[in-house]
């Protein structure tokens, strides 16, 4: 509607113009024209040449010219109910009032108001040629009728244009049933090509059909219904209506165009004109204003626009909230940006900070010029021409943030900066020594190391690889050397890693590209000689992205990581300096060219001694201060550490050891505070200020008083006043939890106490049948129980015992034989069972259970082939394994069980049973034998023997070949051992079965 008044007043310009005003007595004579010329800021002038316009869209500007030249024959409308008359009259021209039939014009979209032009397009030929012919007899008059919508559609959703190709297609009857019966009588201003320009004059009503094509109508002229002009409720509704229309016309511009052009063109406004006007230019549905069209009541009418003009308020409120909103939003950004922009013109005006690209180049070149003269030349090169590029770059370009990126990595990195070391051996000693106990082996390479540095007086970097079961220290000892020697320690993990570019870092061209591990450990520690230590080597992935294990082949390589080549950094690093340490629990899992690089350092793990003097000096030292429990409140004894190694803890390491010793200790807490104990410093004002009261006040001083000789339990006494103010109800759940503490062996009213707890604490215990004061007074002479745990206790903190005693027989019996494996725990004990199942002649047979691997089903079958030789040659008459079917089973069958090292026991037993001798007391063995009976070396030398101690065994027998693996053993682990080293059966044979015979020992 907007656009079609816009272009109206461009096709039209010579209507609009504004005519010489009337005397001023006409102007007073209408207050609405008043009113509503108020609204545009002047005065509405009464024109004697009246004014077209039209409130639809209008034609190109050929069409206004067209119209234009028209306009000298248009007729003027005719005067309204004031009797106005136009001041330009043609007597030849039809007037409106005097035709009575008129051509039927179906209006698609919207119905034509009295005083508004509306543009139209008529496809029928002949129905465009009759409108031409009617206005070369001046007759340019015509019936414009709104078409009804088809029955069964909604009028409130929008369609496609199928129904107006339907309306041009009807014809007669047809189209007459479409057809609104009120309409407008309208006349025909101009007419190009197909398009018919429409102006409003008066109200029609179709009567009868006078022809069908083109489609031909009588009609009848409406006027309103007569009406009271000085009516208090039509007054009071036509000034709604104006209040309404103000606030609509103040929206928009356009829209007081409306008014002006409507009152030059219809005359002063009275109460049908502005109920036709609101109407007319509200954006309303078109049966809604068809409506208006068809009221007569005045009245009524003028209420049906007030609720046309309202929504239109409403509406015209909605897209001023809207326009609104986003304005804000896009002028809110525009003037943030505005002020940013000036703020940085400002700030480079007075010098206090320049642009971005001059501060950033400003700060890589503070960057590099401390570490000038240690950088390479090669990367000062590189520097320098990012720098150079970094300046022609755009800040908004993506090339500039990978430029800046690279440079910042480019400049943080510690090139040639060094940490001093440390290479006092001695305080590298004190310092493992500190950190760990035993591990002397260990120890002693890494003492080596540093000796090689002191003499050199530099240390070039080596890969050492610490390989052992889990829980046995590999990564703290890593930490340990990095102290000693004073180099930055930084540990990654390369378990599971699967990605090349964690290695060797991206591309820089990719999105999100990054450096590799070692580049950015080197941001990370500052120094170009840290301590690295790579973890779970044995354990690296391989994906898609390639193999990470061939990648640090380049890393780990002496000879090759002097210039060590990043991915994004892209020029060398040297990395000779750094000390790599690498841990792996299996080395077998780990690449032969990767391990071909490493210096292997085996760590077997601990035996009982070594556990204990670990739990008593490390583990049991920290988990008790991290528990906050004091030394004189808990004690763990020898005994139950022993058991707790001996029964929960066989594996190699300390990791499960230092679990179980938490776990004791968390309990130990929960038992001490259900007895009142608090270690809190910040409560013993608290206490204090409590013992003052009346009530517990003799009672606390009586305790301050004994207790203050000695300084050592100030605070148990403290805590003890405390427990005394407590009250009934508290002291018997009290009593119940002391009670059930107590273990059920020992007498229930006498604490497990040791002379030292019961110097300084007494026990809290109130009997159940005392008073209140009675149980206050006692519980206040007693200090609380200090928790003892003991073998005999030790189940009612961790549980029964996960292993039981690896040895089942005290003698074995024929048949038996003790072997020693190595598992991934440590060592173990394993025996070998072997029985006959049935007799006869020529039905020698072996069978095999236990779920042994491949390796030992083989090792059988050997075993008994050379049994069968040995029997032979001890024992010619013996036809046993010629006419026995033998089964050999290894007990515990749901463990898988592989290894090399059972052949010489498999062989022993099978010996037993066919001798029917038993094998000597406390004797075990391990070894490989050949067909030919010669004992080959196996590995796992410490941890069998210590399995082997476990077990109470006194004869070891080891292949010949591990002799100085033995040799290599700590003394306490050879201690009371007879080890026999062997090379061919026979020397076994002559040690299980005749033990009257001395062999030499080690």
């Amino acid at each position: 509607m907007l656009r079609a008044a816009a272009a109206a007043a461009a096709v039209f310009p010579s209507r609009f113009a504004a005519a010489p005003a009337v005397a001023a007595v006409e102007e007073v004579r209408s207050p609405l024209l008043r009113v509503l010329g108020a609204l545009r800021g002047g005065r509405v002038s009464t024109l004697g040449r009246r004014a077209r316009f039209c409130s639809n869209s209008a034609g190109s500007d050929s069409e206004a010219a067209a119209a234009e030249a028209k306009a000298e024959d248009a007729v003027a409308a005719e005067g309204e109910a004031d009797g106005k008359a136009s001041s330009a009259i043609v007597p030849t021209v039809l007037r409106p009032e005097d035709c009575l039939s008129v051509i039927a014009l179906p209006l698609p979209h919207r119905p034509l108001f009295p005083g508004f032009y509306m543009p139209i397009y008529v496809k029928d030929q002949k129905l465009l040629q009759a409108l031409v012919e009617n206005r070369k007899r001046s007759i340019p008059y015509a019936g414009a009728f709104l078409v009804k919508d088809e029955e069964g559609t909604d009028p409130n959703i929008v369609t496609s244009s199928d129904s107006d190709k339907s309306i041009d297609d009807l014809k007669g009857k047809e189209l007459l049933q479409r057809l609104n019966e009120v309409g407008t009588l309208a006349q025909i201003t101009s007419i190009q090509g197909d398009q018919v320009v429409l102006l409003g004059h008066r109200r029609l009503k179709i009567t009868e059909m006078v022809q069908e094509d083109p489609l031909t109508v009588k009609v009848d002229h409406l006027k309103e219904k007569p009406y009271d002009k000085d009516d208090d409720v039509i007054k009071a509704t036509s000034f709604e209506v104006i209040s309404t229309l103000r606030e609509v016309l103040k929206a928009s511009s356009l829209w007081k165009d409306h008014v002006q052009t409507y009152t030059q063109h219809m005359g002063d406004f009275n109460y049908p004109r502005l109920a036709d006007f609101g109407a007319a230019i509200s954006g309303a549905n078109k049966f809604l204003c068809q409506e208006v069209l068809e009221e007569l009541d005045v009245y009524k009418r003028l209420k049906l626009t007030l609720e046309l003009v309202k929504k239109e308020m409403e509406i015209s409120k909605l897209q001023q909230s809207i326009a609104k909103a986003i304005e804000e939003k896009i002028s809110g950004d525009q003037r943030r940006y505005l002020l940013n922009e000036q703020l940085k013109a400002i700030k480079k005006e007075l010098g206090l900070e320049t642009d971005d690209k001059t501060a950033l180049s400003a700060k890589f070149r503070e960057r590099i010029e401390a570490k000038k003269e240690k950088c390479p030349a090669h990367v000062l090169q590189v520097i320098e021409e990012e720098l150079t590029k970094l300046q022609l770059l755009e800040a908004s370009s993506s090339e500039f943030n990978v430029t800046r990126n690279y440079l910042d990595w480019l400049t943080v990195l510690p090139w040639g900066n060094y940490s001093d070391e440390n290479f006092d051996v001695h305080h590298a000693q004190q310092i493992l020594d500190e950190d760990h106990y035993g591990l002397s082996d260990v120890k002693e390479r890494i003492l080596e190391f540093i000796a090689v540095g002191k003499l050199r007086g530099t240390s070039q970097g080596k890969i050492i690889c610490l390989s052992g079961p889990p829980g046995v220290g590999k990564t703290s000892i890593g930490r340990s050397i990095a102290r000693a020697l004073n180099r930055k320690f930084y540990r990654f993990s390369v378990g599971g890693l699967a990605d090349v570019a964690e290695i060797k870092g991206h591309r820089r061209t990719y999105v999100g590209a990054m450096p590799g591990k070692m580049v950015q450990c080197l941001k990370s520690v500052g120094t170009a000689n840290p301590l690295v230590l790579i973890d779970e080597i044995d354990k690296l992935g391989r994906g898609h992205s390639g193999d990470p294990a061939s990648a640090l082949l380049e890393l780990l390589d002496p000879e090759q990581n002097v210039n060590f080549l990043d991915h994004y950094l892209d020029v060398p690093i040297d990395l000779s300096k750094v000390l790599f340490v690498c841990t792996a629990n299996v080395i077998e899992m780990i690449p032969n060219p990767l391990l071909d690089r490493m210096e292997i350092i085996a760590i077997a793990g601990y035996i009982t001694d070594e556990k204990m003097h670990i739990a008593r000096d490390y583990l049991e030292k920290n988990t008790r201060e991290a528990c906050g429990i004091k030394p004189e409140q808990a004690e763990v004894t020898d005994a139950a550490l022993l058991a707790l190694i001996e029964s929960y803890c066989r594996e190699a390491g300390v990791r499960n050891l230092q679990k179980q010793i938490e776990k004791i200790y968390r309990k130990i807490a929960l038992q001490l505070v259900r007895q009142g104990v608090s270690n809190e410093p910040t409560q013993e004002a608290a206490i204090v200020t409590a013992s003052e009261e009346p009530n517990g006040g003799d009672s606390a001083n009586k305790l301050k008083d004994e207790t203050m000789e000695d300084p050592a339990t100030e605070n148990a006494a403290m805590t003890n006043a405390d427990t005394a103010s407590k009250e009934a109800s508290e002291l018997d759940l009290l009593n119940r939890t002391v009670d059930h503490d107590v273990h059920p062996a020992e007498t229930p009213k006498e604490a497990v106490l040791t002379d030292s707890a019961l110097s300084t604490d007494k026990l809290c215990t109130p009997e159940g049948n005392k008073d209140m004061e009675g149980a206050k007074e006692e519980s206040a002479d007693k200090a609380v129980e200090k928790v003892v745990i003991d073998s005999s206790n030790l189940g009612d903190y961790v549980g029964k015992p996960v292993f039981q005693a690896e040895r089942i027989y005290e003698q074995t019996p024929v048949g038996v034989v003790m072997g020693l494996a190595w598992t991934a725990m440590g060592g173990s004990t394993l025996y070998i069972e072997t029985t006959k199942v049935e007799e006869g002649d020529g039905k020698g047979a072996l069978v095999m259970t236990g779920q042994l691997g491949d390796v030992m089903k083989e090792s059988a079958q050997i075993a008994h082939t050379v049994g069968r030789a040995i029997l032979l040659d001890k024992e010619p008459e013996n036809l046993f394994f010629a006419n026995s079917k033998v089964h050999l089973h290894v007990p515990a069958g749901s463990t898988p069980k592989d290894g090399p090292s059972a052949g010489c026991t498999m062989i022993t037993s099978m010996l037993s049973l066919a001798m029917g001798k038993p094998v000597k007391k406390d004797l075990a063995m391990t070894g490989e034998v050949t067909l030919t009976g010669r004992i080959l070396p196996i590995g796992g030398v410490k941890e069998k023997t210590i399995a082997a101690r476990r077990s109470a065994v006194k004869t070891i027998v080891f292949p010949a070949a591990n002799k100085r693996d033995f040799d290599e053993l700590a003394p306490n682990v050879k201690e009371g051992l007879e080890v026999h080293f062997v090379d061919t059966y026979n020397e076994i044979f002559d040690i299980a079965f005749q033990s009257e015979t001395q062999t030499e020992t080690s």
